[in-house]
């Protein structure tokens, strides 16, 4: 049975589960949520999920919703992507931390940077979300320094969770010439058969 992401281009976070189960091999397909004119929010779609978000997946009579969750289940299915037996809670603990210092920061100022009307940016608030990004870039380009993935010693689920938001092209901050560690983890990642950028396993709202 093919299982069903309901997703959207833009969203870095639905990217994080479409380019894990891309990557692992499952049978997938991507459901368009037209987030920006609301669909999240209606109630037809609170039935797939009351918390109004994306992504979900849908597999057979099993609804996931949160991208690590989705990620975790992947692994766990499919025994890919996981690293190997010691490396459970390293992989758990950069997922966490990207969560909550690397993709929240940016999946929010890339958000008011680019979805929002010129006039209605709030240009104190870009700044300090900048700031805290600049600190989150450093963490992880010293961490990859001496390494060629977060955690483990293949790709894992890590490392797509911190990637998610780093491939879009929209200005929000990130500018990979600066930092040289994330640059060379980034073309990894690329590099990886199956590999695609997020406006090409998913339909986007707005168009190019």
């Amino acid at each position: 049975m093919t299982a069903k992401l309901y997703c959207f281009g833009e969203s870095g976070n639905a990217y994080k589960a479409a380019l894990t189960l891309q990557l692992a091999g499952v049978d997938w397909e991507p459901v368009f949520v037209d987030f920006f004119k609301g669909e999240a929010r209606s109630d037809a779609f609170r039935k797939i999920n009351p918390m109004g978000e994306a992504p979900v997946l849908v597999d057979g009579d099993l609804t996931l919703t949160q991208s690590g969750v989705i990620q975790q289940y992947v692994v766990d299915q499919t025994g890919k992507l996981g690293g190997g037996p010691d490396d459970k809670y390293e992989v758990l603990r950069w997922v966490l931390w990207d969560n909550h210092k690397m993709s929240s920061q940016a999946g929010v100022t890339r958000f008011l940077m680019n979805f929002l009307p010129e006039d209605k940016r709030p240009q104190e608030a870009i700044a300090f979300l900048q700031g805290r990004l600049q600190a989150a870039y450093k963490t992880l380009d010293d961490h990859l320094a001496s390494r060629d993935w977060i955690a483990a010693d293949s790709m894992t689920v890590a490392d797509i969770s911190n990637c998610g938001y780093l491939f879009y092209d929209e200005p929000f901050g990130f500018v990979r010439a600066d930092w040289p560690n994330i640059d060379a983890w980034l073309t990894r990642i690329s590099e990886t058969p199956g590999w695609k950028h997020p406006y090409d396993l998913m339909q986007r709202a707005y168009s190019a």
